[in-house]
């Protein structure tokens, strides 16, 4: 089985390929990295099936795309879809450091917060989505080097350690994209 994963994000293509790849052993992941769409949904779901149905038309092939963000309860569910140009750019760190500082008088007890990530798959005669949701807290400071975007100020619930901290292993079980692509990963394997 093809299948084709609309992203540029080597981080993401990793972690689909270990979620999926342990799911689905004879699945072949096809990445599409070309020109993306602008994102011009209002929501996660919008947006995945923006770069999805794309990424389809280019391949004619069944595709799917993620879109996920971090979603901070105090905020308003901000920087929500806005999370990769929180910053007004692309830099994971300056996205981070702008958050950390949003937050600097908040304290611990309400920093809660959620990484979400929807998926879109669409093939020749379909669209059929899911959603993970990965619950946590916003840290005070950025610890760890591992993952990517906002891994390190993250602290999933469960953990005392950033999302930056764990183990790829250890958070593609739990992750907000591992989630959803788990949902993904069930529903391919029914047909």
């Amino acid at each position: 089985m093809e299948l084709v994963f609309a992203t540029g994000n080597s981080h993401k293509l990793q972690e689909a390929q270990l979620i999926l790849g342990s799911r689905i052993p004879e699945l072949t992941l096809l990445p599409h990295d070309g020109s993306e769409p602008i994102e011009s949904g209002s929501s996660f779901l919008e947006n995945a099936l923006i770069k999805a149905r794309a990424a389809f038309e280019a391949t004619k092939k069944p595709a799917f795309a993620d879109d996920s963000g971090i979603s901070v309860e105090i905020m308003g569910g901000a920087p929500g879809i806005f999370s990769a140009i929180w910053s007004g750019t692309r830099s994971d760190k300056t996205n981070r450091e702008l958050l950390l500082a949003q937050l600097k008088d908040i304290p611990q007890e309400h920093r809660q917060a959620a990484f979400v990530c929807t998926i879109a798959l669409v093939e020749e005669d379909s669209e059929t989505s899911f959603t993970g949701i990965w619950p946590g807290q916003i840290a005070l400071s950025s610890t760890g080097d591992g993952g990517f975007g906002y891994d390190p100020v993250f602290i999933p619930e469960g953990f005392e350690v950033s999302a930056a901290e764990l183990e790829p292993e250890v958070k593609s079980s739990f992750s907000h994209r591992a989630l959803a692509m788990q949902q993904l990963a069930d529903f391919l394997k029914q047909r």
